[in-house]
């Protein structure tokens, strides 16, 4: 499940950077920057069934930030 999940969020998010890049409009970093923050919690907790508790806890610490930032984004548009 978190397998494909991963699959599904890293196109995603690659897309709306593409998009952003191309046509310098970056009304969607916000989105693109909480998509990326859920991104590292799936593989945080990947890192965590495989026994890598370091780098889970890192992946979890950039998600929660990645978050934090995001929200504050969207509070500001």
């Amino acid at each position: 499940m978190l397998k494909i999940l991963r699959y599904v969020l890293s196109p995603v998010v690659l897309i709306i950077a593409v998009y952003g890049l191309i046509t310098k409009n970056f009304d969607f970093q916000s989105i693109m920057i909480l998509l990326l923050g859920l991104l590292m919690l799936v593989m945080g907790l990947e890192e965590f069934r495989k026994e890598k508790k370091t780098l889970g806890w890192l992946l979890i610490a950039v998600f929660i930030f990645s978050l934090f930032v995001s929200i504050q984004g969207l509070l500001m548009n």
